[in-house]
C-alpha cells in the first residue's frame, strides 16, 4: 500500500525474554512457521519503507541471521547495554542519518499488528507530530494508560503511577509510535532515566512533545493486534489465534476443510480454490497448493508446490523442493524431496524419491528408493516419461531410466536403462530341496539345548 511520506522502520528486538526460559532469543520463537520478528518485518514491509533498522541484543548473531533471511536490506544494530526502549530506538540514529521522513517503531515480539493499522498511524502523522497506537483493553491491569483530551494525547501514565481515575481508563498504550525522524531523535535526546529501573523509556516522548507545544495523538486498534509474547503460554495462545485466523482465511478463499481445527498452516501457506484438505494435515513454510488439489489426512508438507488436480497422501511427506505437476499422485507413506513429479505420474506406496525427476505418466512401484546420497555428495536420478519402476527397486544415482522403460521388481539399478528397455538387476534364485526343514530342525535343537542348560 503506497504511502506518500518516506517511511523508516525501527524494530526493537534486543530483549532478553527471560520469562520464555529459553536459550533461543525471544523474537526467534516460531509462530506460524516463522520467527516472531518475521511477522513484524512482514507487516512493516507492506508500507514499502525506504529503510529498515533492527535493534538486536540478546542472541544478536542469531537474530541478525534470521532478519537477513526475511529482510535482506535491513540494517541490524546491536544495543550492547539494555537501557530501555528509548535508548534502543536511539541506537538507530546513525543508520537513519540523512533520512527525512517518518520513523515507525515496532516490536519484534508483537506479531499481529496489521499493515492497515500501521498505515493509519502514518496517515495520522499528517495532522499530529507524534502518533501512538492504543487499544481498548478488556483488562487494563498493568498497561500504561493513554489520557486523551479530545483527539489529542495529553500524556501516558504508567499503571503503577496512575490515579484512581486514570486507572479507570481502558485505552492503553501498545508501545508502537510514529514521528518525524528529526523530531523523534531530538526528543529522545531529552529522555532521562530518573525512574526505578534507571532506563530510558520511549513512552516519555509524547509527554516531552506536548510540553514543547507539539501535537500528539493516539489511534485505536483491536487488542489482539497488540498481543506481545513474553511466555511459552502466551506463545501457545498466539499460535492458536494465528491458526484460527489462517483457517478462516483459507475457507474464505474457497477451500474445503473437513475438520479445519485439525489443520495447521504456516504464515505463507497459499491454497487455491476448490482444493480439499482432509484432517490432520500440517503445512510448514513455503507451500503452495493449486486449484482442485487433494491433500489427504495425516500428511506433512514443507517447501513444496502441488499443482492442480494432484493428490497427496494419506500419510505423505513433501519436503523442500518437491514439485508436483498437474494430476500427479503421491500416496501413503511416500516421501518426496527436491524432486519434480511429472504430470499424471504416480508414486503411490512406501517410497522415497529424492533429488530426482519423474517424467509424465511414470509409475513408481511400492518400496522404490532413489539412493541419492553417497555420504558426501547428492546425486540425481532421472526417470523418463511413462517408465514403469517395479516394486522394491533401488535406483543408485546418478542414473537414468529412459522413457517407456521398465525395471524388474527387486532390482538394484546402477547403470542407465535405455528407452523402452527392461532392466533386471538381481541375484539368480537358487532352490535347495529339503534344506529349510533340516535347518529349522537344527535351530530348534540348539534352542532346546540352550534352554535346558
Amino acid at each position: 500500500m503506497p504511502i506518500a511520506t518516506p517511511i523508516a522502520l525501527v524494530i526493537l528486538a534486543a530483549g532478553q525474554g527471560t520469562r520464555m526460559l529459553s536459550d533461543l532469543p525471544k523474537v526467534l520463537h516460531p509462530l506460524g512457521g516463522a520467527p516472531l520478528i518475521a511477522h513484524a518485518l512482514r507487516a512493516g514491509a507492506a508500507l514499502a519503507p525506504e529503510r529498515t533498522v533492527v535493534i538486536t541484543g540478546q542472541g544478536a548473531e542469531a537474530v541478525e541471521t534470521a532478519v537477513a533471511g526475511f529482510a535482506p536490506d535491513a540494517v541490524c544494530i546491536r544495543q550492547e547495554e539494555q537501557l530501555g526502549t528509548g535508548h534502543a530506538v536511539l541506537q538507530a540514529a546513525p543508520a537513519l542519518e540523512g533520512f527525512t521522513g517518518d520513523v515507525l517503531v515496532l516490536y519484534g515480539d508483537t506479531p499481529f499488528v496489521t499493515p492497515e493499522t500501521l498505515t493509519c498511524m502514518v496517515e495520522a502523522r499528517a495532522t499530529h507530530d507524534i502518533v501512538v497506537l492504543g487499544f481498548g483493553a478488556a483488562d487494563p491491569g498493568r498497561y500504561g494508560r493513554l489520557i486523551m483530551e479530545g483527539d489529542k494525547l495529553a500524556r501516558i501514565v504508567e499503571a503503577k503511577d496512575a490515579s484512581e481515575a486514570e486507572r479507570a481508563v481502558s485505552f492503553c498504550n501498545s508501545g508502537l509510535l510514529a514521528a518525524d525522524a528529526a523530531t523523534l531523535f531530538r526528543l529522545l535526546g531529552q529522555v532521562g532515566n530518573g525512574n526505578a529501573a534507571g532506563e530510558y523509556y520511549l513512552t516519555d516522548v509524547p509527554g516531552l512533545a506536548v510540553a514543547e507545544g507539539l501535537s500528539a495523538t493516539a489511534i485505536a486498534c483491536d487488542e489482539a493486534e497488540t498481543l506481545g509474547i513474553n511466555t511459552r503460554a502466551e506463545l501457545a495462545s498466539a499460535e492458536a489465534l494465528f491458526q484460527t485466523a489462517k483457517r478462516a482465511e483459507i475457507l474464505e478463499a474457497g477451500v474445503t476443510m473437513i475438520a479445519p481445527e485439525t489443520v495447521f498452516f504456516a504464515y505463507d501457506t497459499v491454497v487455491g480454490r476448490d482444493a480439499v484438505i482432509e484432517p490432520n494435515v500440517v503445512f510448514g513454510p513455503s507451500v503452495t497448493i493449486e486449484t482442485g488439489a487433494l491433500i489427504r489426512a495425516f500428511s506433512h508438507l514443507e517447501g513444496a508446490h502441488v499443482s492442480a488436480g494432484a493428490i497427496v497422501g494419506p500419510y505423505a511427506r513433501l519436503r523442500p523442493g518437491a514439485e508436483l505437476s498437474n494430476g500427479a499422485r503421491i500416496g501413503n507413506f511416500v516421501e518426496v524431496k527436491a524432486a519434480q513429479i511429472g504430470e499424471g505420474a504416480k508414486v503411490n506406496h512406501l517410497s522415497y524419491i529424492g533429488d530426482a525427476t519423474v517424467g509424465e505418466g511414470a509409475n513408481i512401484g511400492a518400496g522404490t528408493i532413489t539412493c541419492n546420497y553417497d555420504g558426501v555428495m547428492k546425486h540425481e536420478a532421472q526417470i523418463g516419461a511413462r517408465a514403469f519402476i517395479g516394486s522394491n527397486t533401488m535406483l543408485v544415482a546418478p542414473v537414468t531410466v529412459g522413457a517407456d522403460a521398465m525395471t524388474a521388481s527387486g532390482s538394484v539399478i546402477t547403470e542407465d536403462v535405455p528407452d523402452q528397455a527392461l532392466a533386471v538387476a538381481r541375484g539368480k534364485q537358487v532352490n535347495k530341496p529339503g534344506l529349510a526343514a533340516k535347518l529349522m530342525a537344527r535351530l530348534r535343537a540348539l534352542k532346546a539345548k540352550k534352554e535346558g542348560s
